[in-house]
């Protein structure tokens, strides 16, 4: 599983013209899942993106986390993560959760983050949507679950 986070200012999704989702101060996370991802993937990426500390204290140090800051949380998923462009210059999606798969780990990914006390938002689970963020720092931080083993 991977996570592009990035810490924003405020961040929304559109969807058919309709907002969706949206947060003001926190975190826009880019999610994709690959095929074999399993619980211990989403639990290890739940973990990090309610732990990273990307905010500053009082001194201007990153050190605060999305939970410490009083902030939101804002999910998107984003198959392309896992876009292979080693070969030709069309991407691969063949390392890519399957559709059900993949929604199945998004919606518990939410749910972990909700049950840590986070206000989270989200997309629309395979809709073609328009993001807007306004990116403080900028801050961009990439979560990959498989780094571990």
């Amino acid at each position: 599983m991977r996570a592009v986070v990035q810490r924003v200012n405020e961040a929304s999704v559109t969807v058919d013209g309709e907002r969706v989702g949206g947060i003001e101060r926190g975190l826009l996370v880019y999610l994709g899942a690959a095929k074999g991802d399993e619980p211990k993937d989403v639990q290890y990426i739940a973990e990090k993106i309610s732990g990273l500390r990307v905010f500053p204290n009082d001194d201007g140090r990153m050190s605060l986390s999305v939970g410490d800051v009083g902030g939101a949380v804002l999910v998107v998923s984003q198959f392309t993560l896992f876009g292979d462009v080693r070969r030709g210059r069309r991407p691969s999606f063949d390392g890519a959760a399957d559709p059900e798969d993949a929604e199945r780990l998004y919606l518990e990914l939410v749910q972990r983050l909700r049950a840590k006390g986070l206000p989270v938002e989200t997309g629309t689970f395979r809709a073609m949507m328009v993001v807007q963020s306004s990116v403080d720092g900028p801050v961009t931080i990439q979560i990959d679950s498989r780094k571990l083993y």
